[in-house]
């Protein structure tokens, strides 16, 4: 009999804001243990919850990105168990009533090669809903300590319908929505740093049958290979397990990363064993359609629509514009490029794509060795030559209106939807996206492919004038000038040249005039010799065949 899988997810993605979900205490990656709290972290006696209202709005505009309906009242439910890393022992989720219902994630599965695009299809979207991270537990040989740093982050839940069946499409649907996410600035959606988190809902069932079969559950998976690698496995097993005649058991399992298999932890919990009831001290959310179409307005053009836009508009090919398109830095450094040149988009995406994106990566493995990104592989691959919740203690005594009252106020952040990419000035590494430490502006980078279109300069002479620009930040106009890089076009100088060579070249003159095009290559170096590699290589060539004709 032959089998399939049915695969679902939930992914945990915490939001890029300034506090936590329900207090003002300020959330930062790597602070010391339990710096980041404050009595209503640790849930002591007679402290309130007050909403962020950044939270909401990024979670709303996320449901928007992916085509989710958003109702009009939304409210939080207390999830109830007992766990060292919960102080309140329970946490605020939202059961019935979630900030965003339906909805559905675009993701491309792998194609032939890596410039050829791969099928397109979207994943279905259960819901998405707003609850409170967990602290983070260590367990040691005889003691577990506890990080209640991360308790209380704003925690963006995605809950997809079983609606997959393999894991190329497991691990392209995270790669989607990391890409998304990312890009419109809700959250940095580095998995190393816990901000996007999976649990991998598996089950098997036979080829053709409608029925689910028993599903088990992979929890808090923060890698997409090794999601890949733990479906594949767990799907292998499954189906081992049926053809045998065992029974399947609903159960939570882990991934073993050493030993590549996935090991049983406890049995699945059902949704009743929680007891959800509403929260009492939170009063529910009025979201109106306006401030939905308000939020609607801030999202940029999305990855894989402003990849189809750059392959029709500008004529670029699939392999430039999948390094390209999926982060917003690159975007704007490309699009602030064709400000400045707009005659050669091709040009320009196969510097940036290209030589910048590698010698970036190069000069970060040069500087951390063992740290670097994967610029340099991806760039080969293109195959080119905001808020503050309200004090702890206090909170609104009505419902939210359409505008949140009352539900914290908002403090300081940019403008909604103004995402920048910018870096500030001292930036360390773990602060900056693909281009930090680029000594490149786009202006610069534009004005480069000008010269070399303009014939100002030969496309080796360029290779050498990037490599100046990328080490000093000067533009390619103040490095040609200081060098006298100018190609020499001067066609009467050039022919006196060619003349020469042909003089000198009398075999490959009679191989050419045989039919050996490629002869012709050993009449052109001399040339080259003779004007200090300043000739325009187009040219020559021209004048080459008009004068051996």
């Amino acid at each position: 009999m032959e089998y399939e899988a049915v695969i679902g997810l939930e992914v945990h993605v915490q939001l890029k804001t300034k506090t936590k979900l329900f207090t003002d205490v300020p959330y930062r990656f790597g602070a010391g243990p339990n710096e980041l709290t404050n009595p209503v972290v640790w849930a002591l006696p007679g402290v309130l919850p007050v909403i962020n209202r950044e939270a909401i709005r990024k979670t709303i505009k996320t449901g928007l990105i992916f085509g989710c309906r958003i109702p009009e009242l939304t409210k939080w439910d207390r999830k109830n168990y007992f766990y060292p890393d919960s102080p309140k022992n329970y946490q605020l989720s939202q059961y019935d009533m979630p900030l965003c219902l339906g909805g559905e994630v675009e993701i491309e599965l792998p194609g032939s090669n890596p410039s050829q695009m791969g099928e397109h299809r979207k994943v279905k979207l259960t819901r998405i809903h707003l609850e409170e991270d967990v602290g983070k537990l260590t367990h040691c040989a005889s003691d577990s300590l506890v990080d209640y740093n991360r308790a209380g982050v704003p925690l963006m839940e995605i809950v997809s319908e079983p609606d997959m069946h393999t894991a190329d499409e497991v691990f392209a649907y995270l790669n989607a929505l990391k890409s998304a996410i990312s890009f419109a600035g809700i959250s940095d959606c580095d998995m190393e740093k816990g901000q996007m988190r999976a649990d991998v809902n598996i089950s098997v069932r036979p080829k053709g049958d409608s029925r689910l079969g028993v599903k088990v559950e992979m929890k808090n998976m923060n890698s997409p290979s090794n999601v890949k690698d733990c479906v594949d496995y767990e799907i292998r097993r499954q189906i081992a397990c049926v053809s045998r005649g065992e029974k399947l058991v609903q159960q939570t399992r882990r991934w073993d990363v050493q030993q590549r298999v996935t090991q049983p932890m406890r049995t699945k919990e059902m949704a009743h064993d929680y007891r959800y009831f509403p929260d009492p001290d939170l009063m529910p959310v009025k979201i109106s359609p306006e401030l939905v179409e308000k939020f609607r307005a801030e999202i940029p053009e999305m990855p894989f629509a402003r990849q189809r836009r750059y392959m029709e508009e500008y004529g670029l090919p699939y392999s430039a514009t999948s390094v390209i398109c999926h982060d917003r830095e690159l975007c704007e450094f490309f699009e602030g490029a064709l400000r400045e040149y707009s005659k050669n988009p091709r040009g320009v995406a196969n510097l940036l794509a290209n030589d910048l994106l590698r010698e970036l990566s190069a000069a970060r493995e040069g500087a951390a060795p063992g740290g670097a990104d994967s610029e340099d592989s991806e760039a080969k691959a293109a195959g080119l030559a905001a808020e503050d919740s309200g004090s702890a203690g206090s909170r609104s005594a009505a419902p939210a209106d359409t505008g949140f009252g009352g539900a914290g106020s908002e403090g300081g952040e940019s403008a909604p939807g103004e995402a920048s990419v910018s870096r500030p000035a001292g930036a360390g590494a773990e602060d900056c996206g693909r281009l930090c430490g680029c000594k490149i502006s786009p202006a610069s980078l534009a004005g480069l492919v000008r010269l070399t279109d303009g014939g100002s300069i030969s496309k080796q002479m360029a290779k050498e004038v990037f490599a100046e620009m990328f080490a000093t930040g000067q533009t390619a106009d103040e490095i040609v000038a200081k060098r006298g890089l100018v190609q020499n076009s001067d066609s009467g100088e050039l022919e006196k040249f060619c003349l020469e060579s042909i003089s000198k070249n009398a075999k490959a003159v009679n191989e050419y005039k045989a039919g050996n095009e490629k002869a012709i290559n050993a009449l052109i170096g001399p040339v080259m010799k003779l004007s200090k590699g300043k000739a325009n290589p187009a040219m020559v060539l021209e004048i080459m065949k008009r004068l051996i004709k």
